[in-house]
């Protein structure tokens, strides 16, 4: 029987799964995949397995936040994942970090899908192995990498980037980063923290993989070529990772 919104089953769905927000992220993942076979695409859950140097592979989207990326944790668990990577973007707060990819070692949980879950105490920590094995794929590929601390928001608009609407309110944006920046946060996103709740919850290995597209309030952006070539190296540098990580590396050396 498959799962309610993914459209999966333990058929269907490898140990080794991938997360990626956007949903079109996942069809340039995928290509990258030896014979992919698609899942499902529904609402915002687009889902693919195959194989990568032999390895099966399943990648999926959970869409924009945690609400919807703890559904696609659940539904792939109840599937037999073992195994969870976020692989997305980040809004970094810290100058030189564009470009540069954010594996945090753990996040602070400003968002509000874990707390349906847990108390506030209960920390939000990716597993060490899956982190030195990306770490490790990062490097190889040519790429810089930063271990630290992120934040999980709910609201984009409120809490992220200045809208119409919070210059109406006279809310400031810009004091949010200002906030947490004393706590030496490294970047900011909209489900790490959440998922990285749930995967100890699951006692399954999880961590996040980001790139860094902006920086606080989009003082500076990635785009074009730039953009695009970071994109294509965060789908290789995660399934590298995992590639390291299978044939028992610790990512350490």
């Amino acid at each position: 029987m498959s799962t309610l919104y993914l459209k999966a089953d333990k058929e269907t769905i490898s140990k080794y799964v991938i997360f990626s927000g956007d949903p079109w992220r996942v069809e340039m993942l995928q290509k990258l995949l030896d014979d992919p076979k698609h899942i499902a695409f529904n609402r915002e859950f687009n889902t693919y397995t195959g194989t990568y140097h032999g390895i099966p592979v399943t990648i999926s989207s959970t869409g924009i936040g945690a609400p919807s990326a703890a559904i696609a944790m659940e539904e792939l668990y109840d599937c037999g994942m073992e195994v969870a990577i976020r692989m997305g973007t980040v809004m970094g707060l810290k100058d030189g970090m564009l470009g540069k990819l954010l594996i945090p070692n753990g996040s602070m949980r400003m968002e509000s899908t874990s707390d349906t879950y847990v108390p506030k105490s209960f920390p939000a920590v990716a597993n060490i192995d899956l982190v030195n094995c990306m770490n490790r794929s990062v490097t190889m590929n040519g790429r810089e990498y930063i271990n630290g601390i992120t934040c999980t928001m709910d609201g984009f608009y409120s809490q992220m980037r200045e809208s119409r609407l919070s210059k109406k309110m006279d809310t400031d944006i810009l004091k949010t980063f200002d906030d947490i920046s004393r706590y030496n946060i490294s970047g900011v996103d909209m489900e790490t923290s959440c998922m990285l709740v749930l995967g100890s919850l699951m006692d399954i290995k999880v961590c996040s993989v980001t790139m860094t597209t902006v920086l606080k309030n989009l003082k500076e952006v990635l785009q074009g070529e730039a953009r695009t070539k970071s994109e294509e190296d965060l789908c290789k540098i995660v399934l590298d990772g995992i590639e390291i990580y299978h044939k028992g590396g610790n990512g350490i050396g």
